[in-house]
């Protein structure tokens, strides 16, 4: 053991926890940072910031290592002292930034935060290193650690022109931004700093740049007309000088081989690949973007108009870039996004594969609102189709087959058939049939094509256990989109195989299937009457609600729903509440032990339950259903769009949720559940309509 780390088992590490419980392994972790083994430095260093630094958190165990993670850092003979500099100045921003909250590791950010603002000089003598990558890691802790405000902004500003790197230089300049907004007693300097900089025509574009971001980051309510339009000039000076990667980029690490068919899902393996390619990096202005845009927030026709200026960049990275900035203004922010969409639409056909895939992909992902890419979507897929043949799908260059399918993707959650061409080649050819499947549901209108090759592929799906599993789960949800009963039979089997092998992860989702279908189901009823007694926590609500959609008899199922309301399983409850409320006053026995529900603890329950009432009670139960909607809402705005279908069905006894409907739709970012973009246009359709006919 490094005579550094003296001291290290004096401690009673088992006594400390970590996000995964006792910290004990906390001081191999350590130790191994200092092997002479890049693949056992690389391993601990993945372990710490997972399991000691997790997410961000800080725990007892993270606050007795920073001693030593400091000794290791300010070591000479410490290999990858970057990276744990990095690490260090994490943990510190993360203290710095949630010790005031109040829960119960609020002790352990203020400690780390106590830490860093003791060892600030550190610091300070790790951002003037001779090592380009100690400094990128140091130079933020400027900005977060110092107290004397006038010392880090003298700093921050001396540093400047000594630094040669165009990543440091970037990030001195959001040092100084993170420091006003720290110790407002350097605010006033770090403006008038910014704005020397931003007019100095003999500084280096970029750092112009940065100047203008980082002065409006420092003060978001007073940014001007002027600032964007100054923001896109330098990016068009910016475009015209191509800064090589190797000039600020880190070195590449060498990537883990990749799981090859060992029983991994394929769209496992593809979540990772996305996780991956989103975080890449291309340009060495990307960070100071994705600063900007946060910047300017809610300004949706700033923030366009600095998409189009970025993706009118020569360099296919920054416009790679540009496309997943484009997408994060699209699902978070409401507004008329048709110039957006048709500026993303413009680059599916460049030359650069990934950069027309990215473009797809972000259009995939806004469906909801892309109508007005369409046709650009249907001309690219033919061109593909035609240049390329018709198994483009399946081509055997991974570059061009992403392209292909997430442009195809894009088509059919348009609902446009010109997309079912190709998706008949993925489940034909078995390629990627997964990913057909995904947006197959989309398409009703080839039912015809697309409903038996469905069933084939669930047929085939015969290793329904473990891995298998979604995709059974995503086959099914798309024969229920499609709604043909030619499927039933397929979906009658997946049910009877997943009862005789207990696999209820299938088994719910196949219930969920035939309930679509409704009375066209009945051949399945007497399994399902079976299966309203099954011990499953999922099964059970499943069997009864299906149950009642095909079979219709609430006779039948009333006293399976009254057993539900009273179960301990939330979602039991609230499944229970919705199909009481179609079934509507003949329900009315359910009614007590609704209104007792009103004072449930959590809001899943109580909403479903209040708008049962409604529509089992009737008129009567207006007031306590408003009261109840409209608090769940304030509470927790997730539950906007269960609370806003229920104000539409109350006609005008909704008028007292007026006020709370105008204040929610008038807000720029999106809402409802999950803040989805499908779901909040549903929230504003809805609430619109709602809103029209009370006034």
């Amino acid at each position: 053991m490094p005579t550094m780390l003296n001291g290290l088992h004096e401690i009673d590490w088992s006594s400390l926890h970590h996000a995964y419980g006792s910290a004990e392994e906390v001081p191999a972790l350590l130790a191994a940072l200092r092997s002479t083994d890049p693949k056992e430095r690389g391993k601990a260093l993945s372990r710490y910031y997972g399991a000691v630094h997790h997410q961000g958190s800080v725990y007892p165990s993270t606050i007795a290592s920073l001693p030593f993670l400091f000794k290791l850092a300010e070591d000479h003979r410490t290999p990858d002292r970057a990276e744990i500099v990095q690490l260090i100045v994490s943990i510190g921003q993360s203290a710095v930034e949630r010790g005031d909250v109040e829960d119960g590791d609020a002790e352990f950010f203020t400690g780390a935060g106590a830490t860093m603002r003791k060892r600030a000089d550190v610091f300070v003598g790790f951002a003037s290193e001779p090592d380009a990558r100690l400094r990128r890691a140091a130079i933020p802790a400027l900005g977060c650690f110092l107290e004397d405000a006038h010392r880090a902004a003298h700093l921050l500003r001396t540093r400047l022109p000594e630094e040669p790197g165009v990543v440091e230089r970037l990030l001195l300049l959001e040092a100084m931004a993170e420091l006003a907004l720290r110790l407002p007693t350097a605010s006033d300097e770090a403006t008038t700093w910014f704005t020397g900089l931003a007019s100095d025509r003999s500084v280096a574009p970029e750092i112009r740049l940065a100047a203008v971001v980082q002065r409006a980051r420092c003060a978001p309510d007073r940014i001007g007309p002027d600032v964007v339009p100054a923001a896109m000039e330098l990016l068009s000076e910016l475009a015209q000088v191509h800064v090589p990667a190797s000039t600020w980029a880190d070195p590449p690490r060498k990537n883990s081989p990749k799981p090859k068919a060992n029983g991994v899902p394929p769209h496992i393996l593809a979540a990772f690949e996305d996780l991956e390619r989103h975080g890449r990096v291309h340009s060495p202005t990307t960070d100071l973007l994705r600063t900007f845009h946060q910047t300017l927030a809610h300004r949706v026709p700033q923030r366009t108009a600095l998409l189009a200026a970025q993706l009118r960049d020569p360099d296919p990275g920054a416009r790679l870039d540009a496309l997943r900035m484009s997408g994060d203004v699209m699902r978070a922010w409401r507004g008329d996004h048709t110039s957006l969409i048709t500026l993303v639409a413009g680059q599916l056909g460049a030359e650069h594969l990934e950069v027309a895939a990215e473009a797809a992909a972000v259009l995939e992902s806004c469906h909801v609102i892309a109508g007005p890419a369409r046709e650009a979507l249907a001309q690219h897929v033919a061109e593909q189709r035609a240049t390329y043949g018709p198994n483009v799908w399946a081509a055997t260059h991974p570059q061009l087959r992403r392209a292909h399918q997430e442009a195809v993707r894009a088509l059919a959650r348009l609902g446009d058939v010109r997309a079912v061409p190709s998706l008949i080649t993925a489940f034909d050819s078995g390629v990627d049939a997964w990913r057909a499947v995904q947006v197959a549901g989309a398409l009703p209108e080839a039912a015809d094509a697309l409903v038996p090759r469905l069933c084939d592929h669930l047929r085939r799906l015969d290793d329904a256990q473990g891995p298998a599993e979604m995709s059974v789960r995503s086959t099914l949800s798309a024969l229920a989109a499609l709604g043909d009963p030619a499927a039933l039979p397929v979906v009658h089997d997946t049910l009877t195989t997943a009862v005789a092998h207990e696999q209820w992860g299938i088994a719910s989702p196949a219930l969920e299937t035939l309930r679509a279908f409704g009375p066209a189901a009945a051949p399945a009823l007497a399994e399902i009457r079976a299966l309203t007694g099954a011990t499953d926590a999922h099964v059970r609500p499943a069997a009864v609600a299906a149950l009642w959609a095909i079979g219709g008899d609430h006779e039948e199922v009333m006293p399976l729903l009254l057993g539900l309301l009273d179960d301990n399983i939330t979602f039991r409850i609230s499944d229970a509440a919705g199909i009481l409320g179609q079934i509507g006053a003949p329900a009315a026995a359910a009614l007590p032990r609704l209104r007792s529900l009103l004072t449930h603890g959590y809001e899943w329950v109580r909403v479903p339950c209040a708008a049962a009432l409604w529509d089992i009670g009737g008129e009567p139960e207006a007031p306590a259903v408003l009261d109840t909607l409209l608090q769940a809402w304030t509470k927790n705005p997730a539950t906007a769009n269960n609370a806003v279908a229920c104000l539409d069905r109350m006609g005008t006894s909704a008028a007292p949720a007026l006020p709370l409907l105008r204040s929610q739709l008038a807000l720029p970012g999106r809402g409802g559940r999950f803040s989805s973009i499908g779901n909040d246009e549903d929230l504003q359709r809805i609430g619109q309509e709602v809103i029209r006919r009370l006034t």
